[in-house]
């Protein structure tokens, strides 16, 4: 038998294991980013032509991707009431919920009749889901975030918090590998579009269908998850307040301005390099190309074309192919992978907020070169290596401030108001950057006949907003999760 001070020594069990707690915090972020990404994908190469064929190219693509934005507005609310009740009843439920929730409205866009079926309501359904799957974003991130840092080893929270951040590459590389996949099996035409009549008619629903088998996995792992023993220690020291918002909003506002203002850079880096380096490199260099493959698509989804308004309002891009350039933004998110998993370990070691300094510092630098490494060159292999060199580099930062964001944000807050103060920092910030920055990318794009410099200066003023607020926030990387329980603690507010 074991001597008392032994058995006194002896650390206690983990609540969750760190293999379930790795898996749940990673598959469950993997299936939400695969479901953003594949709508993200649709927004670029098929909703401008089915779901809102207006006869214009600039306008179909901006209500595109204002409806692909539309999500980010819905964010937030899912963050109040996801916070809500996590912050209230306990993290596992809630992550299940949203997990269902994301998955269901993905799986429906998939089953959407299109315009030439249904008319507008075609455009006003994808809509609804669309707002119901940035419903369910704005409460899994956190959720996810809070299973692994609450869960984490002392000195390697940050090194926990880089799991659930690792699902973004690994739902990008999913997502596109399946519509390469479809675009490999279906027949279709040269030229930068390569979309087939097949693949408007039905090739495009698979990944959104395919969906369903990724969320009945996910609810496997997460249901078999229990609560944290800080949250339980939280309930136990009274610490659980009845309106956390309330909480967070009268003592923690300053946190709340910060933590959204800290991700500002890396939300509008994260969609500049997936959704518009899409747009950007798959659009025709050339009016000719790029007027017959409007045609073409506007023939396909039966609907009229003007060759005199596509040349008015034609402005040129890179002119890759779509199944050339999505393979070399694969390549680049394998960084994005690699160095998401790098920044955790050395947060660990020198602090979040040193290490996310100097990031953003680089990222208000890359945002200057982006006419450099963009711009159409004489040989076309020197445009693909400039342009392939421009995503490795753009993913690497990525990365690198990405992966800290899942410890540094839920530590600005105490245990009992900590999924709300995430998530409302985490999603207000994703209408400030995500939201935003598809559209503003397009127009500025636009107003410069085809050049990408006036985004590079849009990427790099946003750094300078990021900069700015890690210089007046804290370093969180001593917060101890378990004296930090939050105002109440102690039976009173």
């Amino acid at each position: 038998m074991s001597s008392p001070s032994t058995t006194a020594a002896t650390p206690a069990a983990p609540a969750n294991p760190r293999s379930r707690v790795i898996l749940a915090s990673l598959v469950g972020t993997t299936i939400e980013f695969y479901d953003f990404y594949v709508y993200a994908t649709a927004a670029v190469l098929v909703f401008p032509i089915l779901f809102f064929p207006t006869g214009n190219d600039t306008t179909s693509l901006l209500l595109s991707f204002s409806v692909f934005g539309a999500a980010m507005i819905a964010r937030p609310l899912g963050a109040i009431v996801f916070g809500h009740f996590g912050d209230r009843f306990g993290r596992k439920a809630t992550l299940v919920a949203s997990l269902l929730t994301m998955g269901i409205a993905t799986f429906l866009i998939g089953c959407l009749p299109t315009f030439n079926e249904i008319g507008v309501w075609a455009a006003v359904l994808l809509l609804v889901l669309r707002l119901a799957q940035g419903f369910a974003l704005g409460g899994e991130w956190s959720g996810a975030a809070l299973v692994a840092t609450e869960n984490a080893p002392k000195g390697k929270r940050a090194w926990y918090g880089t799991f659930p951040q690792l699902g973004a590459p690994l739902g990008f590389i999913i997502a596109n590998s399946v519509f390469l996949a479809i675009n490999f099996l279906l027949p279709h035409p040269d030229g930068a579009g390569q979309r087939s009549a097949d693949f408007l008619a039905w090739g495009w629903r698979v990944p959104f269908l395919f969906s369903a088998v990724m969320v009945i996995i996910g609810l496997w792992v997460r249901l078999r998850l229990v609560e944290s023993d800080t949250f339980v220690k939280a309930e136990e020291k009274g610490a659980i307040r009845k309106f956390p918002l309330a909480t967070v909003l009268r003592h923690h506002w300053w946190h709340l301005i910060l933590g959204t203002f800290i991700m500002l850079a890396t939300y509008v880096l994260f969609y500049l390099m997936t959704n518009f380096t899409l747009s950007y490199g798959t659009k025709a260099a050339d009016l000719e190309v790029a007027s017959a493959a409007a045609q073409k698509a506007a023939e396909a989804a039966g609907t009229a074309f003007d060759p005199a308004a596509f040349a008015a309002q034609f402005y040129p891009g890179l002119g890759f192919g779509y199944t050339d350039f999505v393979v070399m933004q694969i390549i680049g998110v394998v960084f994005f992978g690699i160095f998401t998993l790098l920044s955790g370990p050395i947060a660990d070691t020198i602090g979040r907020r040193r290490l996310l300094l100097w990031v953003t510092g680089l990222i208000i630098v890359f945002g200057l070169t982006f006419n450099l490494f963009l711009s159409p060159q004489l040989d076309p292999k020197f445009t693909g290596a400039l342009t392939q060199a421009f995503l490795i580099f753009g993913f690497m930062l990525m990365g690198s401030t990405f992966g800290p964001m899942g410890a540094v944000l839920p530590e600005l807050f105490p245990t009992n108001v900590r999924y709300s103060g995430s998530a409302i920092s985490y999603n207000v910030s994703s209408i400030l950057g995500a939201a935003l920055a598809p559209i503003v990318a397009v127009a500025l794009w636009a107003s410069a006949d085809g050049s990408p410099w006036l985004v590079g200066v849009y990427l790099s003023a946003m750094g300078v907003l990021t900069f700015i607020a890690l210089l007046l926030s804290p370093e969180t990387k001593d917060v101890d999760y378990d004296a930090d329980l939050g105002v109440g603690a102690t039976g009173s507010l």
